[in-house]
């Protein structure tokens, strides 16, 4: 598959050095093909990162967060939810993302998807704090929780403790849920023995 091959090459040798032609070699297709289905590398990197917003499951992650928040009224298992959905996306999400970031640097159409990536985020992280509002801790305002929930999701934080720091899936899903509850929701009793719906 074309994607599969674009990412192992740009995960491996980096945005500028993977060019189509070696994408299309690994795919066994034509070059010609590629362009007319992507318009070129940073078609394929969006292509990529769409693809892993998507998740694992035959319903897209997002569309399983807002079915989730919307029947449930607990947010602590909201919460537990996000947690279980960023621990699925964020791996195949967020070495995509940190390519991007390093590749917008000297790239402008990198710079522009980086700039695409960033306010998609935003806004999911904004309707996703719109979701538990009314949860919110005292002093936690709609922006304030758009800001944790943003900083909790980041491909930074994945980077630093699960591919740098060797944390797993698990305990880094776990670390998510304890921080976003702390960081977002009133004090109350939080029982992590009751499995969040999915």
């Amino acid at each position: 598959m074309v994607l599969d091959a674009a990412q192992r090459r740009f995960l491996r040798e980096g945005y500028a050095a993977t060019t189509v032609a070696a994408i299309a070699g690994d795919a066994g297709v034509s070059v010609e093909t590629i362009y007319k289905a992507f318009g070129g590398k940073a078609g394929l990197v969006s292509a990529i990162w769409q693809r892993g917003l998507a998740g694992q499951g035959p319903v897209p992650a997002p569309e399983r967060s807002d079915r989730m928040s919307s029947s449930e009224a607990d947010p602590r298992a909201i919460i537990a939810n996000w947690g279980k959905l960023t621990a699925e996306v964020t791996p195949m999400v967020a070495p995509i993302l940190l390519l991007i970031r390093s590749a917008a640097a000297t790239d402008p159409d990198m710079a522009a998807l980086l700039a695409e990536t960033d306010a998609q985020r935003r806004a999911r992280m904004r309707h996703n704090a719109q979701a538990i509002r009314v949860h919110l801790r005292a002093g936690v305002t709609l922006a304030s929780a758009t800001d944790i929930l943003w900083t909790y999701s980041s491909p930074d934080l994945y980077d630093l403790l699960v591919l740098r720091g060797g944390w797993s899936l698990p305990r880094y899903s776990r670390f998510l849920v304890d921080s976003m509850i702390a960081a977002l929701l009133l004090a109350q009793p939080w029982n992590r023995q009751q499995p969040p719906q999915t």
